[in-house]
């Protein structure tokens, strides 16, 4: 880009200073790329100058992010593609460009937020490319989220034309493992790699004589005899597939090939899954403050994964019984929900438990009561220590994989990885830093409320810390081509006074991996199917949305034969409810074709405790009140009860009803999962996790929560061409059925999930790819900068 600004100033030097001075003039020091671009071509419709608004300079402009108006002269963060930053400086007067270093860029801001006597202090700089030198990163942006096959590709071959290095320290990899001081794989009869070769060789070919339906439990005593214990396989077919496996692996290493092998072994046994904050149960607590899809992620996830590890340690042909804790906070004061109970057996599963445990003062005593998510950060790290304890208990040794969600429990999460030794994943769910305009260089403007400074800190050393990274799409690693990534945007970023990450998370870093959830097929499913709910439940649903007055409904529907636009979420301003609401309200098209199904939240403002669903509640019923909607909208307090959510979806399918997701921004969208798979045609924010979802045309509708007349227009215009020909409706019905099946489905995630860890765990242990010395740089980031940040947090 430098090149391209260069040129521009050399050949129209009067252009780039009237550029300049334009945007001088608007006494405006932080430029996004929305209002840079705005002003671009506000300046080319002045003048001659529409040759401007092609070519190299048009180009060069769309590139830019952001850019910061200083005395020395226009400072420009560039993203010529995706995952891929340039900065530029601009002289003033000598229009001089010049290429600059994200440090430069990022110390530029920090002068023009910091206080004079703060600007010329020393700042702790945070750099991770020392460490990384020496470890492969991908080059195309296609490869991102596609760690794994990556890591296989570019290691596999490497490890195994050595000297027969990858042989030996496969062979060393299969020997260590064990369940219970019970050795799996390879006994002490098999001393090294090439014994393993030839143990092979013999135990295939006794394997092809056997009928390939023989149990393992017949072949036992002999595979035993050649070196061989449990955990190849359940049948001599299963055994004999995995051995031959491993010996093509000795002659000629494949990529494929290697992860399917990996993809078997017995490795997992026992899961820790982290999730602190919110109200965490299994009834009554969705649309308490914290409190929403992550809840619902977590156990459909467990659900999903306990399931599939026991048909694989069944296929492994173990007889072993699985365990999966789920790690919370236990909160006395819980509100008649179970979040007071330590113990808690999830339902849907043979073994799986939800474990409590309570934050504690810096005296011992217990937290009584709810904190919100932004200011649990002093509790944490004395939760993480009896957590690891507890899970030491009850397990008899440590688990074999660690999950961490959100901010929080991605942190306890790198803490119980660090001192168990273990394989650590980290799921964001949703990065905070992204939602909020100029939130990491404006960080003391929310420290009362929100202690950023506390939650970018630890997601940062999460990231770095973590083995892998799971992600429900693409967009949350590396955005669009015009969108920054949520992950990405933790780069390269500053919190003026505190640090700065010159180069920090790497979207091209192999640990990222694309695994989207799905939505529970028991709960979830087609409007058409034969319906699974008892007859009290679908009249419950029936009457909960077109019945009368009710203690947890607000309005009734006059002309109920109307579709519904249905709509369901917490209440903040992110999730943009009372948007959808307005866009509602202002469209007399739309209001004349459906009536609006809001399930969201509470409606009366005395029954919520936090503040911004508060201030949701009181805006929904000004717009409900400025707009006349008395008639047709339905406003329904959040629903606790799957079952009956799951109904509502499909009894607004059976009414030729769509979903809307208005969110200003979705890091995912389970919601939008949950009714394609119930057959809804959905309506849902192109920012974020829907646009990936949603195929445009085919299987929903994308719209722009920022131009809420467009979005109406379009939910109107589809609902007027069903009226006439209801086929329409029936085919993106049918679109979103079978978008769900072939992406996103709870089996195929549990599946991968348990793979990778697998994987990861392999690479781990064949080289350095637990990063220790990136670890010890992080340790010590921790104790020096968040445990501070975290005393300061009042509790």
């Amino acid at each position: 880009m430098k090149q391209i600004f260069e040129k521009w100033a050399g050949f129209e030097p009067k252009e780039v200073r009237c550029l300049l001075d334009r945007m001088a003039g608007r006494s405006k020091t932080f430029w996004l790329r929305s209002e840079i671009l705005s002003e671009f071509q506000a300046f080319c419709a002045q003048g001659d100058r529409d040759r401007l608004r092609e070519g190299d300079v048009a180009k060069a402009m769309g590139t830019v992010q952001e850019a910061v108006l200083h005395r020395d002269g226009l400072y420009v963060a560039c993203r010529p593609g995706i995952a891929r930053w340039e900065y530029v400086r601009i002289h003033p007067e000598s229009l001089e460009c010049e290429e600059i270093s994200a440090a430069n860029f990022l110390a530029v801001k920090e002068e023009l937020v910091l206080p004079p006597d703060a600007r010329n202090r020393p700042t702790l700089e945070i750099d991770l490319r020392p460490f990384e030198k020496e470890f492969p990163k991908m080059e195309r942006t296609r490869s991102i989220g596609r760690g794994v096959q990556f890591l296989n590709r570019h290691l596999a071959g490497r490890l195994f034309v050595r000297n027969g290095k990858g042989a030996e320290l496969l062979f060393e990899f299969l020997r260590v493992h064990e369940h219970r001081g019970r050795p799996l794989m390879l006994n002490e009869r098999v001393g090294d790699a090439d014994a393993l070769k030839a143990a092979l060789r013999e135990a295939i070919e006794h394997l092809e004589e056997q009928s390939p339906e023989t149990p393992r439990s017949e072949l036992e005593a002999t595979l035993s005899e050649m070196g061989f214990e449990p955990g190849w396989g359940s049948t001599a077919r299963g055994i004999g597939e995995m051995m031959n496996l491993l010996y093509d692996l000795f002659e000629a290493p494949d990529p494929a090939q290697l992860e399917d092998f990996l993809s078997r072994i017995p490795m997992l046994f026992n899961l820790a899954i982290i999730s602190p904050h919110g109200y965490f149960g299994q009834s009554d607590v969705l649309g308490k403050p914290d409190t929403g899809g992550q809840v619902v992620y977590i156990l459909d996830q467990v659900r999903a994964l306990e399931k599939e590890l026991r048909n694989s340690l069944r296929e492994q042909g173990l007889d072993i019984e699985p365990r999966i804790l789920v790690i919370t906070r236990l909160i006395p004061e819980a509100e008649g929900t179970t979040c007071n109970e330590p113990v808690e057996r999830i339902l849907g599963t043979q073994s799986a438990e939800i474990i409590r445990i309570p934050f504690r003062t810096e005296d011992g005593d217990v937290v009584p009561h709810w904190i919100s998510r932004f200011k649990v950060w002093p509790f944490l790290e004395r939760f993480a220590a009896e957590a690891g304890q507890e899970l030491l208990r009850i397990l008899g040794g440590r688990p074999d994989f660690v999950v961490g969600n959100y901010s929080d429990g991605n942190l306890v999460a790198s803490l119980l990885a660090h001192t168990m030794g273990i394989t650590q994943c980290t799921i964001a769910h949703a990065l905070e830093k992204t939602k909020y305009l100029y939130s990491d260089i404006y960080w003391k403007d929310h420290e009362e409320d929100h202690h950023f400074a506390c939650q970018f800190t630890a997601d940062f050393i999460a990231m770095s810390a973590a083995d892998f990274i799971i992600t429900s799409t693409y967009q949350e690693i590396a955005g669009t081509e015009q969108t920054l990534g949520q992950y990405e945007s933790y780069t390269a970023f500053s919190l003026p006074g505190l640090y700065r990450v010159v180069s920090g998370v790497d979207p091209f870093d192999p640990k990222f991996n694309i695994v989207s959830p799905g939505a529970d097929p028991e709960v979830f499913y087609p409007y058409s199917a034969e319906s699974g709910v008892s007859a009290e439940v679908a009249e419950e649903v029936e009457d909960l949305i077109f019945g009368g007055e009710r203690p947890e409904v607000l309005g009734e529907l006059e002309n109920p034969d109307k579709p519904l636009l249905f709509a369901m979420s917490r209440l903040d301003e992110i999730k943009n409810v009372s948007g959808l609401v307005d866009w509602y309200g202002r469209s007399a098209n739309l209001r004349e074709r459906a009536n609006l199904l809001v399930v969201g939240g509470q409606f009366r403002v005395e029954d919520s405790t936090d503040e911004e669903e508060r201030e949701q509640i009181r805006l929904m019923h000004t717009l409900v009140k400025s707009h006349k909607l008395a008639g047709q909208i339905r406003w329904v307090v959040m629903q606790a009860d799957k079952i009956r959510v799951g109904e509502i979806y499909r009894r607004v399918a059976r009414g030729g009803g769509v979903f809307v997701q208005p969110a200003k921004f979705e890091a995912f969208g389970l919601t939008v999962i949950e009714a394609m798979s119930s057959g809804l045609p959905v309506f849902a924010t192109l920012y974020g996790g829907p646009l990936e979802i949603v195929e445009d045309g085919i299987s929903g509708f994308h719209i722009d929560p920022n131009h809420g007349d467009a979005a109406a227009a379009r939910m109107a215009g589809f609902l007027g061409r069903c009226a006439e020909d209801p086929d329409i409706w029936r085919r993106i019905s049918e679109g979103a059925i079978q978008r769900v099946e072939e992406r996103y489905t709870w089996r195929r995630y549990a599946r991968r999930m348990l793979a990778l860890c697998r994987i990861y765990g392999f690479w781990k242990y064949m080289t350095n790819i637990d990063h220790a010395d990136t670890r010890m740089y992080i340790t010590m980031f921790y104790h020096l900068m968040y445990k501070r940040l975290a005393d300061r947090v009042p509790l």
